[in-house]
């Protein structure tokens, strides 16, 4: 499949900060090698491009990646790999991106994919997405909803009418949008089965879009409308100005719980991850009998449940168990499996007392 005016908009601005401490400002998450031999951000447009060729891919990341993320995807013009002035969350993100879209094509529809997931059934998931772009380009917003595995509280859900179908490429109605729900709720979600977890990935025509933002985030829209044309010479500089005066709000927030109409596809069982911890990266690795992953180099001796990554060093274990342990040349993390969502305040303590070399 190849339509002109489909494009991807792949989102790739975050900080990574609970893959601390490999991943760091200017190497963040996106652009490591978690998981095999390319990076997290290669391994998202290796996966796109039989629907997507490289040429009309987008990349909004921030200053500190830039420069490794052109580096990474020498496919992808140059031009189409921007830097945000500052972080505004995905809202006024996407419509930066759906601004640039449509002044170049007024009929171009774009799918939004995050930077960092893991999709380990690429083939059902292009049958998906190339169903949500057609959905798209016929005037629906559309979401991905992830058939959940187990009750997880750290995502977003959504609701679908009784009777949802995983794996159906017919879009249903979104009831609405949960929040994060505590444990007993998303435990009642699983039993329903019609709460699909919040992918992250949209598709819409980027005109569709600019009107829902004019709607519900009309500060943004105006900052975004006063921008010239993506070619003009002052695009840079003006985007510097006002990009920044943007509201920071998630596109959830801003706009999808408030829009009417919003349609999601079901997603059966694609092997989605959205990696969003070292813990994440010990549940997608082979291990061993005694369940511990991660580097080769490891010796354990009645230890179970250990992550460990450490390139070039032997790792002793002995008398451990569910432990995290990452080495890097500047810092080394030991961290109990279970808080490895808690890694990222150990950034935040390392913001409070500057050390920014770390960082």
């Amino acid at each position: 499949m190849s339509h002109a005016n489909y494009y991807g908009v792949i989102m790739a601005g975050g900080r990574g900060t609970r893959f601390w401490p490999r991943s760091r400002r200017s190497h963040a998450k996106q652009v490591l090698r978690v998981l095999g031999e390319r990076s997290l951000i290669q391994q998202t447009v290796d996966r796109l491009r039989p629907l997507l060729p490289p040429e009309r891919l987008w990349v909004l990341t921030n200053d500190y990646l830039r420069a490794e993320i052109i580096r990474q995807l020498p496919g992808v013009p140059r031009r189409q790999i921007l830097a945000e002035p500052a972080a505004r969350n995905t809202a006024p993100c996407i419509g930066l991106a759906a601004r640039i879209l449509h002044s170049l094509d007024a009929e171009a529809v774009m799918g939004v994919f995050p930077a960092d997931q893991v999709i380990g059934r690429p083939a059902r998931f292009l049958r998906l997405a190339g169903a949500a772009f057609r959905a798209a380009e016929r005037g629906r917003m559309v979401v991905l909803g992830i058939q959940p595995r187990w009750p997880e509280t750290g995502y977003g859900y959504i609701e679908f009418p009784e009777g949802v179908r995983p794996g159906s490429l017919k879009p249903a109605p979104v009831l609405r949008f949960r929040e994060k729900p505590d444990r007993s709720t998303a435990e009642q979600y699983i039993a329903a089965g019609r709460f699909f977890w919040n992918s992250g990935m949209f598709f819409w025509r980027a005109d569709v879009f600019l009107k829902a933002l004019r709607r519900h985030l009309p500060k943004a829209a105006t900052l975004l409308e006063s921008l010239p044309a993506f070619s003009h010479r002052h695009f840079g500089s003006r985007l510097r100005e006002t990009f920044p005066l943007c509201e920071n709000i998630s596109v959830d927030y801003a706009m999808l719980e408030k829009a009417k109409d919003v349609v999601g596809l079901a997603a059966g069982d694609i092997q989605w991850n959205d990696v969003g911890s070292w813990n994440a990266v010990y549940e997608l690795l082979p291990r061993d009998a005694e369940g511990n992953a991660g580097s080769a180099g490891r010796l354990a001796v009645a230890s179970r449940g250990n992550y460990v990554d450490a390139e070039g060093k032997l790792v002793a274990l002995l008398g451990v168990e569910n432990l995290i342990v990452v080495d890097t040349p500047d810092a080394l993390l030991v961290a109990d499996r279970a808080r490895a969502q808690q890694v990222a305040d150990l950034v935040k303590l390392l913001e409070r007392r500057k050390r920014e070399e770390l960082l």
